[in-house]
C-alpha cells in the first residue's frame, strides 16, 4: 500500500505544458544589437539565438520566476522538455567557453549566461532533490539490486545522450520489466543525467550534498529497521542471554539482508547516478555507507568482548553463526566495499572474524575444561548413560554441523598436548604422509578427554561387571552419534571401526563377569565323565540357583539404552548360555527321575532361558523393581509347559 502510494505521488498523469512564457519574459535577458553597431557575423548569430533559446527554456522552469516553474516538476512534468533543457544547459556550456576565451567586447553575453547557467543548476537541484526524495519507494536496494548489478553498471552507456522517443518510452526495458522496476529505471536515468549535467558545469558538490544526505538516511535506515542499533560494551555487558541471544539471531539476519540487498543496492544505484566519475562514485558511496556498515559489523566483537564468566554453551554456536555469516558472504563485502575509501568497514568485518575465532578458541577450551574438571562421584544407576557422556557428544555433534567454518577456524590453531593420554584413544587413521586435518584432530582429541574421564568414572562402581557395562553403553553412544552426524567425515571409517571393536571388548568384559558364573555351574563336570543321579540333580539345582541370582541381578541393576548394543548383547549371552545348557539338559534331564522329581530340580527348558533373557536391559524393568519369578511359580509355569 504505501509503494503504490509512493508512486501515484511519483508519477501522476502528465499535464500539457506550459507553451507560453513565464512572468519573468527571457526576452528581456536576450541581446540585441542597437543600431549603430555593425551587423553580427554568422557566428556571432548563432551565438545569441542559442542564448535565447536557453533563456526562453530556463527562465520558463526558474522556480523563482513563478508558482508553476515552483510547484511542477519538470522531469515529471515532460520528458521531452527535460531533454531540452539539458542540451540548452550543454549549449550554453559551450558557448561559455567559447566567449570565456574572447576579448572583453563579449563580457555582457558571458555574464548573461552565467545567470542563466546559475538558474539552470538551481532548477536542476530542485529536480535532483525531488527524484531522490519522491521515489524512495521505487530506489529501494532491494528494487535497485533486483533491476540491475554493479557489474552492467559500470559499463552502461551515458543516459545523457537523449534520443527524441516520445514521452511514453522513455525508460521503457522490455514488457518483461515490472512496474517498479520501470520506474526506478526511468528514476535513475534522470538522476544520471541530471548529475552529468551539474558535474559538467562545475555544480558536483551541490549535486552530491543533495544525493549523499537523502541517500545516507535510507541505508541509515536500512540498518536500524533490520534491528541493529549502536551499542556500547557496558551495554551488552549487562545484557542476560536471552536479550543477548535474540540480538544475534537478528543481526545475523541483517548481515544476509544488507549484503544481499540493502548495501549492494546502494553501491549499485551509486554507480549508476554517477557512471562518469569513479572519484564522486567512491566518495558518495563510501560517506553514505560507512556509518552502517561499520555499526553492523562491529557488533561481533562487542558480543565477544562480554563477560566469559560461565558463558552458556548456546554462546559458542552463536559466535559460530556470526562467523559463518560473515565468512559466507566475505567475497560479496569485498566487492561492495572494494574502494580505498571503505577500506575500514573490510577492515572491521575482518576484526571480527579475527574475534569471533578467538573467542570461539577460547569456549572450546572451557569445553575440554568442563570436561576434565567434572567431578561427580556417584555411579549412574544400572550402568547407564553418564550426563556428563550425552552433554559432551550433544555439544559435539552441534559443533559437527559447523564443520566448514571450524575447518577455517582450526587451521591455525595449535594441536592439542597428547601427552599422558593413550596414544590407542587418539588414532584417527592418519598417515605420516597424509597428517589429519586440525579440525579432525581437535575432535579426536576432545572425545578422548571424554572417554578419559569415563574410565575414571567408572572406577565407582563397585560391581566390576557393572563398570564394564557402563563403559560400553557410554562409547556405544559416542559411537554411534559419531556415525549418525557430520563427525563421522571428520573421524572417519577407521576410528569408528576400532571404538566398535572397544564397545564389544566392554561387552564381552561384562558378560564374562556378570553371567560366567552361571555357565560355569555346567561345566565344572568333565565333558566325558559319567555322573550319578545325585550328582545331576545338584548340578540341575546349581544353575537354577546361578541363573536365578544372576537375572534377578541383572534385570534389577542393568540397563543398555541402546537398542542395537541391547539386542547384541542379550544375544551373546543366549547364544552361549543356552547352548550349554541345552547339551546338559538333553545328557542328563533322565538321570533325575520321574515326571514329578523333574518339575523339582529342571526348571526351566532351554528355551525358557531365552525367553528370560528378552527381558533384561530395559529401563522399565529397573523402574518397576521386577524381579525373578518365585520358585514355585516358574516350577508350575514349567510343568503347565511340560504337561
Amino acid at each position: 500500500m504505501p509503494r503504490k502510494g509512493m508512486r501515484s505521488i511519483c508519477f501522476s498523469p502528465k499535464t500539457t505544458s506550459f507553451l507560453h512564457s513565464p512572468r519573468s519574459s527571457p526576452s528581456r535577458l536576450s541581446i540585441t544589437a542597437s543600431s549603430t553597431t555593425p551587423r553580427l557575423s554568422f557566428t556571432d548569430s548563432m551565438m545569441d539565438q542559442t542564448i535565447d533559446n536557453a533563456a526562453a527554456l530556463i527562465m520558463k522552469w526558474n522556480p523563482e520566476a513563478s508558482t508553476f516553474a515552483k510547484v511542477t516538476s519538470l522531469f515529471y512534468e515532460s520528458k521531452r522538455e527535460a531533454r531540452q533543457f539539458l542540451r540548452c544547459v550543454a549549449d550554453l556550456q559551450k558557448i561559455m567557453h567559447l566567449l570565456s576565451s574572447q576579448d572583453s567586447s563579449t563580457n555582457d553575453r558571458l555574464v548573461l549566461a552565467q545567470t542563466l547557467m546559475q538558474v539552470a543548476m538551481k532548477r536542476l537541484q530542485k529536480e535532483f532533490y525531488q527524484i531522490l526524495s519522491m521515489n524512495r519507494a521505487h530506489l529501494d536496494p532491494e528494487s535497485v539490486s533486483t533491476r540491475s548489478s554493479r557489474a552492467s553498471a559500470s559499463s552502461t552507456t551515458s543516459d545523457f545522450e537523449y534520443d527524441d522517443s516520445p514521452d511514453d518510452e522513455a525508460g521503457t526495458a522490455g514488457d518483461s520489466i515490472t512496474e517498479v522496476e520501470q520506474f526506478s529505471s526511468m528514476a535513475t536515468s534522470d538522476l544520471r543525467a541530471i548529475a552529468e549535467c551539474m558535474i559538467s558545469a562545475g555544480y558536483a558538490m551541490e549535486c552530491i550534498s543533495i544525493y549523499k544526505v537523502i541517500r545516507k538516511s535510507i541505508i541509515d535506515e536500512g540498518i536500524f529497521r533490520l534491528g541493529v542499533e549502536k551499542l556500547s560494551s557496558s551495554q551488552v555487558n549487562k545484557m542476560d542471554w536471552e536479550s543477548l541471544d535474540l540480538r544475534i539471531k537478528t543481526w545475523v539476519e541483517a548481515v544476509k539482508i544488507s549484503t544481499s540487498t540493502l548495501f549492494t543496492g546502494e553501491r549499485i544505484l551509486c554507480d549508476q547516478v554517477f557512471g562518469s566519475s569513479e572519484t564522486i562514485r567512491e566518495s558518495c558511496f563510501a560517506d553514505i555507507s560507512r556509518d552502517g556498515a561499520l555499526l553492523l559489523f562491529s557488533f561481533p566483537e562487542l558480543v565477544s568482548g562480554k563477560s566469559k564468566k560461565s558463558p552458556p554453551p548456546e554462546k559458542m554456536f552463536r559466535a559460530l553463526d556470526m562467523y559463518t555469516v560473515i565468512s559466507e558472504n566475505w567475497a560479496e563485502i569485498e566487492s561492495i566495499f572494494s574502494f580505498e575509501s571503505t577500506f575500514a568497514v573490510r577492515s572491521q568485518a575482518l576484526a571480527s572474524l579475527v574475534k569471533l575465532s578467538e573467542s570461539i578458541f577460547i569456549m572450546l577450551s572451557d569445553f575440554e575444561h568442563t570436561i576434565q574438571k567434572d567431578s561427580s562421584k556417584t555411579p549412574v544407576p544400572g550402568g547407564g548413560l553418564h550426563p556428563l557422556t550425552t552433554y559432551a557428544v550433544d555439544y559435539l555433534t552441534l559443533l559437527g554441523d559447523y564443520s566448514d567454518v571450524l575447518t577455517d577456524i582450526m587451521s591455525d590453531w595449535p594441536p592439542p598436548v597428547k601427552t599422558s593420554l593413550p596414544e590407542s584413544y587418539f588414532d584417527i587413521g592418519d598417515s605420516d604422509d597424509t597428517p589429519a586435518p586440525a579440525i579432525s584432530v581437535r575432535f579426536a582429541w576432545l572425545i578422548l578427554v571424554l572417554l578419559c574421564k569415563l574410565d575414571s568414572k567408572a572406577k565407582h562402581y563397585k560391581d566390576v561387571s557393572l563398570a564394564y557395562l557402563f563403559l560400553a553403553n557410554n562409547l556405544q553412544h559416542i559411537v554411534s552419534k559419531v556415525r549418525t552426524s557430520n563427525i563421522q567425515h571428520l573421524l572417519g571409517e577407521e576410528w569408528i571401526r576400532k571404538h566398535e571393536v572397544k564397545v564389544n571388548q566392554f561387552s564381552e568384559n561384562y558378560e564374562k563377569l556378570a553371567w560366567g558364573h552361571v555357565i560355569r555351574s555346567l561345566q565344572d563336570n568333565p565333558a566325558a565323565a559319567v555322573i550319578s543321579s545325585d550328582k545331576a540333580k545338584e548340578m540341575f539345582k546349581k544353575f537354577n540357583s546361578s541363573f536365578e541370582e544372576a537375572f534377578r541381578k541383572q534385570s534389577t541393576s542393568c540397563i543398555v539404552p541402546d537398542d542395537k548394543l541391547r539386542e547384541e548383547i542379550k544375544e551373546s549371552i543366549a547364544r552361549k548360555l543356552t547352548a550349554v545348557y541345552r547339551d546338559f539338559y538333553n545328557k542328563y534331564r533322565v538321570l533325575v527321575g520321574g515326571q514329578r522329581n523333574m518339575g523339582l530340580f529342571i526348571r526351566y527348558d532351554p528355551e525358557d532361558i531365552g525367553n528370560y533373557l528378552s527381558d533384561l536391559f530395559l529401563v522399565s524393568k529397573i523402574e518397576s523393581g521386577s524381579s525373578f519369578p518365585s520358585s514355585s511359580t516358574s516350577g508350575s509355569s514349567h510343568r503347565r509347559r511340560r504337561g
